[in-house]
């Protein structure tokens, strides 16, 4: 037994000595990160996307309620049931819904939105810009924003960041929309939100100075001109008056 438990820390102390750390350090030529990341967002037909490192991996038909690979290759891989899915929110609210009422737990009550909508940059016509529409104030964070000019929809140059929690756990949400500038454009941003009995519009349109009239404009240049005469006639006599106070007194002389 004492041989054996001597041969043992032989092997080690001689793997110790012979092992390629001596006083180097480990470097390593690159970093990885081990998981799953995943994106959520909706395209343009309404189609749940879903995401893996920023490369689209399939997407969901809602229609059809199934699953759309970019590439067939990737679903050797892996896999979505959205049939699975769907069974699975049902279950979950089933089960929400008994552990509700066992608790006799009161649900929080929905809060009134808080809308802001303002330019980013300073507005010149038909200078690109961009609006934001803030919307504070949010809880649950489940809300709908989108855009209107002239009354019907928008969706092109439209974006949205992720619901931002604040202290009093509330939730905050900005919506970006792209726009040319024009005196004949006006914009809306609509939200719907169960805090909400009716969908709420935000309005907003640029604020252009109204150009003067050629009479006011006439009126203003003849005052203008009136203005500086009398500052030069009134400076004028300032100037006359310093000059013969400043001049040499005259004395006569004895006879």
């Amino acid at each position: 037994m004492v041989l054996n438990r001597a041969l043992i820390l032989g092997a080690l102390t001689l793997t110790t000595m012979m092992s390629p750390c001596g006083g180097e350090d480990i470097e390593a030529d690159h970093v990885a990160s081990y998981g799953t990341t995943v994106y959520q967002s909706y395209g343009p037909s309404g189609q749940y996307t879903q995401e893996f490192d920023g490369d689209e991996l399939f997407y969901v038909d809602l229609e059809k309620k199934e699953t759309v690979w970019r590439l067939p290759v990737f679903s050797k891989f892996a896999g979505f049931d959205p049939q699975g899915a769907l069974r699975n929110i049902a279950v979950g609210k089933h089960n929400l819904d008994i552990l509700t009422k066992r608790s006799n737990f009161t649900r929080v009550p929905n809060e009134v939105p808080e809308v802001t909508v303002f330019s980013k940059f300073p507005v010149l016509l038909h200078q690109p810009n961009t609006l934001l529409c803030l919307v504070d104030n949010i809880y649950p964070p489940v809300i709908n924003i989108t855009w209107l000019r002239n009354g019907h929809s928008v969706t092109e140059g439209v974006s949205e960041i992720s619901f931002l929690p604040k202290n009093d756990f509330s939730f905050l949400k900005i919506s970006y929309l792209t726009f040319l500038p024009s005196d004949d454009d006006v914009y809306d941003c609509k939200v719907e939100h169960w805090g909400l009995d009716k969908p709420l519009l935000k309005h907003w349109e640029p604020e252009i100075p109204t150009p003067m009239s050629e009479m006011t404009e006439t009126v203003v240049c003849a005052l203008g001109l009136t203005v500086g005469l009398v500052g030069i006639v009134v400076g004028t006599v300032f100037i006359i008056q310093g000059l013969r106070s400043g001049g040499p007194s005259r004395h006569q002389g004895p006879l």
